[in-house]
């Protein structure tokens, strides 16, 4: 069994200088696992903005999603998370390309493993500001009224909130590095659920949203894997019935991966 994960690739982001060049080195990617994979999970922000109108989708993207679709028909499964850039996805990926779509974390059991994934933003609720933010988008009024855009009035509204957004936090030390378990508001989240337990409820808990790659062990033996993204660390992770382990990936031969699993581990500080 080889199940794999990747987060954050941002396809279409007004930042990336070359859309295609982006999108092919992903799918390359996808090429490459395609013999290993039983199932794909896609943590959330694959796309940097996506929005299902009833009869209109976004334009492009048509090499990833006809290579998901392939994966799909060839027999692996693919899971595939709403992040908060492309939180707007409906009925198109599950209809139209056989992909399991995730709107709240999930929880599932791989060879007795216990496992909880999901693109991490908002998790516990510590971020107030956000959780207000997640919820607007969320709300299904306020999603009809936007519907009625014409699609390129609500495309560049997303555009230029998401480049003013990464121009905001480009400087921003959180954007690259592990702040310590008591400021990664994922590692919170673990430890309050586990504290409420008593134990470690899960063995893994697995990842994106912050850009960053970490591998963080509770003080129960609970694995927490941050799995980076595909603008900057052109990561993924794997789990090969056993442990969790996480690549790095050269984005112009991806069958060169470095194993940087320790180099990212992090233990419970004492």
């Amino acid at each position: 069994m080889r199940i794999y994960f990747a987060s954050d690739i941002h396809l279409g982001a007004p930042t990336v200088g070359n859309r295609r060049l982006q999108e092919k080195r992903f799918v390359n990617w996808l090429n490459s696992i395609r013999n290993q994979a039983d199932a794909i999970y896609l943590l959330g922000d694959i796309f940097d903005y996506w929005f299902e109108y009833k009869s209109v989708v976004p334009r492009g993207y048509v090499r990833l999603l006809a290579k998901l679709c392939e994966l799909q028909e060839s027999g692996v499964e693919i899971h595939i998370f709403t992040g908060n850039h492309d939180v707007w996805m409906f009925s198109y990926l599950q209809e139209e390309c056989g992909l399991i779509v995730h709107n709240e974390p999930y929880e599932t059991t791989f060879y007795g493993k216990r496992f909880l994934i999901a693109h991490g933003d908002g998790l516990g609720g510590y971020d107030k500001g956000y959780s207000i933010l997640k919820w607007i988008f969320r709300c299904r009024p306020i999603q009809i009224i936007y519907s009625w855009l014409h699609p390129d009035i609500a495309n560049f509204i997303a555009t230029t909130w998401s480049a003013l957004s990464r121009k905001s936090h480009k400087n921003k030390s959180y954007q690259h590095s592990f702040m310590g378990e008591e400021k990664e508001l994922q590692i919170r989240y673990v430890k309050a659920l586990e504290e409420s337990q008593a134990g470690k409820v899960h063995d893994f808990y697995i990842f994106g949203h912050r850009h960053i790659i970490a591998d963080f062990h509770t003080k129960y033996g609970a694995h927490v894997d941050i799995i980076g993204d595909w603008l900057f660390n052109f990561t993924y992770a794997m789990f090969d019935g056993n442990e969790v382990r996480i690549f790095a990936v050269n984005p112009d031969n991806v069958a060169e991966s470095k194993d940087i699993t320790e180099e990212k581990r992090y233990e419970q500080y004492q």
